[in-house]
């Protein structure tokens, strides 16, 4: 069963049962990470009243080159229990949040395997990255990736023209 919350929605039992199954899966601390998160709404997958899986995207705005910015359903934190992975929970929960997303210009994320993601329709960006910052645009890390998922409003795209998005703190992709 899939359910879709917005961050301020959560209950307090909730966030903490997200940030231990997020903790599981990176194998590291993640609630400082999902707290800098702002206006989430977050997918959350439960199994026999435990929940197994989550994501959660934020609005962003991704700008190819020579378009304006599109809004976009920026994925974060997919997660799934280490006991519930390989079976199914995390792609349930991509194709869950994608329905939920339809309103969007375009959905993007930084994936941990792009194999994986293309199997579910998403697609890697293969131009220049960038950051738009106060400063003016500087050239992402040449070790950033990102992933796109078309959707009805997506404009024609080039996938190797150029690509942006704001710079915010943390990891900006």
């Amino acid at each position: 069963m899939f359910r879709v919350v917005a961050g301020k929605d959560l209950t307090r039992e909730e966030r903490k049962e997200l940030v231990v199954l997020c903790n599981l899966a990176y194998e590291e601390e993640m609630e400082e990470i999902i707290n800098q998160f702002e206006d989430p709404v977050h997918v959350l997958g439960e199994f026999q009243g435990k929940m197994v899986c989550h994501a959660l995207w934020i609005t962003r705005y991704l700008q190819p080159e020579g378009l304006p910015p599109l809004r976009s359903a920026y994925v974060e934190a997919v997660a799934t229990h280490p006991d519930f992975q390989h079976r199914g929970f995390a792609s349930a929960i991509m194709r869950k949040l994608v329905e939920e997303i339809q309103e969007f210009d375009i959905a993007g994320l930084s994936p941990f395997n792009v194999d994986y993601y293309a199997c579910l329709g998403w697609e890697l960006w293969r131009g220049a990255m960038f950051e738009r910052t106060q400063a003016g645009v500087v050239a992402s890390p040449a070790d950033e990736r990102v992933m796109i998922y078309r959707l009805p409003s997506t404009p024609a795209l080039d996938l190797d023209s150029a690509i942006s998005i704001e710079w915010r703190e943390g990891e900006v992709w």
